[in-house]
């Protein structure tokens, strides 16, 4: 055994006792490493466990974010919360059986009554029934230096080369170096992965990218004579990371295809087996001189249930609401905001905003999210909304605050995994749209459903490095969509889109004010007192219209 701790020593793992339970003597490290390697987050796992070893050996392949869930366990043991450790669990099919089950109820057990309350006063749980925050940003408050931004983007161009490295096409990949290393006469076929560091267009109209590897950096040309290609090389943006299949020559390589990360698929549409409403709405912007308040007083009403016959129906079945981000309307967000408040005080917008959560029925899970109007930091990811202003709505049950961006399943049972809901504000939505060309042209902001599919098939929520203001985390990128959503929820820019991309279903909410003078003068039309309703058994779409036509 002292040979397998060693090995897996060198290999940058340590091993549980636990995990032994299943290495006997005929173990084969070297296929336990490959499959572990090709299961999961290779580089943000540290210790192989029981758990860990199962997973390896199921034959069903799931990519696991190691850090959340060992924080499961770690709530767990601390907190005698066992929800989002079996949701973790069932995740990678793994049967959590008797004995396993003993062992959590045995750590459940260890810790006091007393205890458990105190933890839980102090701070709510991760998972309440049928919520589960899957992922979430942790806080790291330190000075940033230029290690940090070198260690982020790496973590990034790792993870999606990974992604294009699973396709068919991009198997013979070699490296820059190896490419740059080449005879200056050597001519013939040839497979890239880089991240884009410019790009350019030559006299003639050609595209010039220029790409770099960890190993070195050199030039791609698209030339226009190829439609299709060039449509798809106009859309490419700064610091994307793709592969491409093309003809080196002079160690220039022409390309003649390109593979974004992108959703496989083979991507389920996962359908509940009950009518189940989920209800989207976002950017309230509380404390606005423009907030349609009425209209929000007929959401209130219709989700109390004080309608008739269809929309009865459907209302008694919501049983989730999302709210993406601009709850209030923050303070000093813009010169002379000031003037545009009926509420001056951050303090009584977060208090009016608590009032409206307390007047939704208590069966219905609220999670809610950040947005740059909110107080706190405008940089990504943007942790929880300040408890010190919504310390009311943080004691209730049903309401849950999360990061933006985050990733949660609702709707899990034993037979049924859930949906996993990918929130994020959207700050990054109006650069795209006047960024990428086709997006531009088909109407920018208006059909922000198209930023929302490039974003899906970047796999990334900023690709650009000035779409956003961010935080640059060495351990992992949290603007990764390295989980693949059932729904990608986004707001914003004030504007209702939806689309459905490889079954995922992605939506952009509109907004609870009216059209500002700035939005007048850019031609921003918002699309205001509206919510998106999907019933997960049919994953149909509705939007319901609060407004005085509606």
């Amino acid at each position: 055994m002292n040979q397998t701790v060693n090995f897996f020593l060198k290999n940058g793992f340590l091993i549980a006792p636990d995990a032994f339970n299943r290495m006997d003597s005929d173990f084969d490290k070297i296929s336990f490493l490959e499959r572990l390697k090709k299961k999961t987050y290779f580089e943000n796992l540290l210790l192989i466990n029981q758990d860990v070893s199962t997973m390896v050996w199921r034959e069903r392949g799931v990519k696991i974010n190691w850090i959340e869930f060992d924080n499961s366990r770690v709530m767990l043991e601390k907190n005698k919360e066992a929800e989002t450790y079996n949701t973790f669990l069932s995740m990678f099919d793994y049967d959590v059986s008797e004995e396993k089950q003993e062992e959590i109820t045995q750590i459940m057990e260890e810790v006091t009554y007393d205890q458990k309350e105190a933890e839980i006063s102090d701070e709510k749980d991760k998972s309440n029934g049928s919520v589960v925050i899957v992922k979430s940003y942790n806080e790291d408050s330190r000075k940033r230096d230029l290690n940090d931004f070198v260690s982020y983007f790496k973590k990034r161009y790792d993870f999606l080369k990974d992604l294009l490295l699973n396709r068919q096409e991009l198997q013979d990949v070699i490296s820059i170096k190896r490419l740059l290393s080449r005879d200056k006469t050597e001519k013939g076929k040839i497979s890239l992965i880089g991240l884009v560091y410019e790009k350019s267009v030559t006299k003639n109209g050609n595209i010039i990218l220029k790409v770099e590897d960890k190993t070195g950096m050199t030039s791609l040309i698209i030339t226009k004579n190829n439609k299709e290609l060039f449509d798809i090389g106009n859309d490419i943006v700064l610091d994307e990371v793709i592969g491409i299949n093309g003809y080196s020559m002079d160690r220039v390589v022409f390309v003649n295809n390109i593979y974004f990360p992108d959703i496989p698929l083979t991507k389920e549409l996962k359908k509940s087996k009950e009518v189940t409403y989920v209800a989207f709405i976002s950017d309230l912007h509380v404390g606005d001189s423009l907030f349609l308040e009425e209209d929000f007083e007929n959401f209130l009403e219709w989700i109390n249930g004080n309608c008739e016959g269809e929309e009865k129906e459907i209302v008694d079945k919501i049983e989730y609401l999302f709210i993406p981000g601009d709850t209030v309307a923050g303070i000093g967000i813009y010169p002379g905001q000031e003037e545009d408040l009926t509420i001056k005080d951050i303090n009584k917008q977060y208090q009016k905003f608590s009032e409206y959560m307390d007047r939704i029925p208590c069966r219905i899970k609220i999670i809610i999210c950040a947005g740059n109007h909110d107080a706190l930091r405008i940089s990504e990811p943007q942790p929880q909304l300040e408890k010190n202003y919504l310390n009311d709505l943080y004691k209730k049950e049903n309401v849950f605050f999360v990061t933006n961006p985050s990733l949660v399943n609702i709707h899990s049972s034993k037979d049924f995994e859930g949906f996993d809901v990918l929130i994020y504000h959207g700050y990054s939505i109006p650069y795209f749209a006047d960024n990428v060309e086709s997006i531009r042209a088909a109407g920018g902001q208006d059909r922000s459903d198209l930023v929302l599919k490039f974003l899906l098939q970047r796999r990334h929520l900023a690709p650009t490095h000035t779409s956003n203001l961010y935080v640059p985390d060495p351990i992992q990128d949290h603007l990764l969509i390295d989980r693949i959503p059932d729904f990608f929820i986004t707001g914003h820019i004030h504007r209702m889109a939806s689309i459905n991309y490889r079954n995922i279903t992605a939506l952009n909410c509109g907004c609870w004010v009216k059209q500002s003078e700035d939005q007048k003068k850019r031609g921003i039309v918002p699309d205001p007192s509206k919510a998106f309703l999907i019933n997960l058994q049919t994953r149909e779409i509705k939007i319901k219209n609060f407004g005085k036509n509606g």
